[in-house]
């Protein structure tokens, strides 16, 4: 999983930097956007999309979270690196797949439609990764974060009357972290929802690979002997 994690990072992160600007006037025009994200098009908000960009310290709250339990003794040192070695293997699957999505370039930012103001002013010094809009690595990311955050706690708080209020607040942080990079004219809505899914589904994907492996392997020991049992 590590070297399918990374390799994928790697890839994605070539082929983001192989983007070519289009010629002028020269991608998907507004009449062929979906329906729902026509009306984002020529948004441009500087105060929202550097909101966003702080609201990105959150990324750090499932690592922040292991760090307590292990540190109050709740988990293990085992338990605390496995976790944060698959939350860095869906960070990077989840950023490369992104990459590589994006620079198929299905249609550009919104505000590269602006056609006065400070989203004029944006589109005309907008480098060629603007021009590949969908879908949103913010709110993937996001929303990585925030189903390992709820994951660990549940997974070593399961009594806990708190679960559900992270599960919420992991969740709405996520989401409105997409909500300011629409509200930015980074991204159009289809754009965040299928980062969202994309986070989501990469997130359950990896634990769930982790979960497997964990069953078919374990360790047992007796009286002056050890074993390794694997499960077919």
């Amino acid at each position: 999983m590590t070297f399918l994690s990374a390799y994928v990072a790697f890839f994605g992160e070539y082929r983001y930097t192989q983007m070519e600007k289009p010629e002028s006037g020269d991608y998907r025009d507004v009449s062929d956007l979906l329906p729902w994200d026509r009306p984002v098009v020529g948004r441009y908000s500087e105060s929202a999309d550097r909101a966003g960009k702080w609201a990105a310290v959150l990324g750090v709250a499932p690592l922040a979270l292991v760090g307590y339990s292990y540190g109050v003794g709740d988990a293990s040192g085992r338990d605390a690196a496995g976790f944060s070695l698959m939350f860095v293997q869906a960070l990077a699957l989840q950023s490369g797949i992104n990459l590589m999505t994006r620079s198929l370039e299905f249609w550009p930012r919104p505000y590269i439609y602006a056609e006065d103001g400070a989203g004029l002013r944006k589109a005309k010094s907008a480098r060629a990764e603007a021009y590949g809009s969908f879908f949103s690595g913010h709110a993937s990311a996001a929303f990585t974060v925030a189903v390992f955050t709820g994951e660990w706690f549940s997974e070593f708080y399961p009594q806990s009357p708190y679960r559900g209020a992270v599960w919420a607040m992991a969740l709405s942080a996520a989401g409105l972290e997409g909500v300011l990079r629409v509200a930015a004219g980074k991204h159009f809505w289809t754009d965040v929802v299928a980062g969202a899914l994309v986070g989501t589904g990469v997130s359950l994907a990896v634990i769930q690979v982790h979960k497997r492996h964990s069953d078919r392997l374990s360790f047992w020991a007796g009286p002056g002997t050890v074993g390794l049992t694997v499960q077919m």
